[in-house]
């Protein structure tokens, strides 16, 4: 018994700082499940799988007239629904519990990279531009794929007497493919920890 409390005194310091995996859900843009894990003391990776938010009208406008389904189609109007997001990230972590004087858990600061792939589902609605006024409107289904590196930034707190963690970020998304977008992300949200 002596020898199980020593070890337990021994290990006391290493064991409050290891980091713990988390599975969770992210509310914002976008929207996801999160997994998140650590593989070193401040260093992490996080795997998000949800449904990203629709961009403007304007920008699918601007993409079925620079991709028309004929050369005389004459856009209408168009309908999206949210399609899926995955992210892969990485993060420096950063103990910021002192400045904030937190006295029960601890909370981390931290800012990262990652890749995003975000797709959306659209239905166009076009004429042919054609004399015949009588002629019908045609729709063409189509699904737009967006894709580019993310850089955010938040803080985590870490509840001592519960397996739960909290966090708020901000972030901004840079879409290189389709075509070139700037679009500002965030989010809140929760992880069980185990």
């Amino acid at each position: 018994m002596k020898i199980r409390l020593l070890l337990l005194f021994a290990l006391a310091p290493i064991l409050s700082l290891a980091q713990e995996r988390g599975a969770g859900i992210r509310i914002g843009e976008p929207i996801s499940l999160t997994y998140k894990d650590f593989i070193e003391d401040y260093l992490s990776y996080e795997v998000m799988l949800g449904g990203g938010g629709i961009n403007g009208s304007d920008y699918y406008k601007k993409d079925f007239e620079s991709n028309p389904p004929a050369s005389n189609a004459f856009y209408l109007g168009h309908s999206a629904s949210r399609g899926v997001s995955i992210n892969f990230r990485m993060a420096l972590h950063e103990d910021i519990t002192d400045v904030f004087e937190i006295t029960q858990g601890y909370l981390l600061g931290y800012a990262g990279a990652g890749v995003q792939l975000r797709t959306t589902n659209l239905e166009y609605s076009y004429v042919l531009n054609t004399n015949n006024p009588n002629q019908p409107v045609q729709l063409e289904e189509r699904t737009n794929f967006d894709f580019g590196p993310e850089a955010f930034g938040g803080a985590e707190y870490y509840f001592d007497e519960t397996p739960i963690s909290v966090f708020a970020e901000i972030g901004l998304f840079v879409e290189l493919i389709d075509r070139i977008n700037l679009k500002g992300q965030g989010g809140i949200g929760v992880r069980y920890l185990f």
